[in-house]
């Protein structure tokens, strides 16, 4: 599974997981195991959270963990979401939201990001510092959601 991951990202859900197994490094519990998931940033469901498990028949390694992540990560379609919900939000269906708004919802919504954040972002997106302009939010979803090159 390292070949999937970076290795800053194993490094992060092996501390992870070792830190919230608490039976000898092993996950046992839907409670352990949704924990460590979401403290990592994923969202998975009850009923995924349970597959999981029965499919590790009901003990997890941190190498059965890397094997879950992965799955998971081809599961979770985030840019795909986040793309609906912007699509949702725009009943014109004209792809665009104003940069200002956008600015509001970053600023505001769900992790609140501060103004310098929210500055880099748009510059890092090439956005307009022009708050009258609009944003084409697919371009914007693909852009943010690109993956970091891993540079090590």
């Amino acid at each position: 599974m390292a070949r999937f991951f970076r290795e800053q990202d194993i490094d992060e859900f092996r501390e992870c997981f070792y830190l919230n197994a608490r039976n000898g490094g092993m996950i046992r519990t839907l409670d352990e195991l949704s924990l460590i998931m979401r403290s990592l940033g994923e969202s998975p469901t009850m009923p995924e959270l349970k597959k999981y498990l029965q499919e590790k028949g009901g003990k997890m390694s941190f190498a059965d963990f890397l094997d879950v992540m992965h799955s998971h990560h081809q599961k979770e379609k985030i840019p795909d979401e986040i793309l609906e919900a912007f699509k949702s939000a725009d009943p014109s269906g004209k792809g665009t939201i104003p940069a200002k708004e956008l600015k509001h919802i970053l600023g505001r919504w769900g992790e609140k990001l501060s103004p310098r954040e929210v500055d880099q972002i748009f510059r890092e997106a090439n956005i307009s510092a022009n708050p009258n302009a609009n944003v084409k939010y697919a371009d914007f979803v693909r852009i943010v959601c690109a993956p970091i090159p891993d540079y090590y």
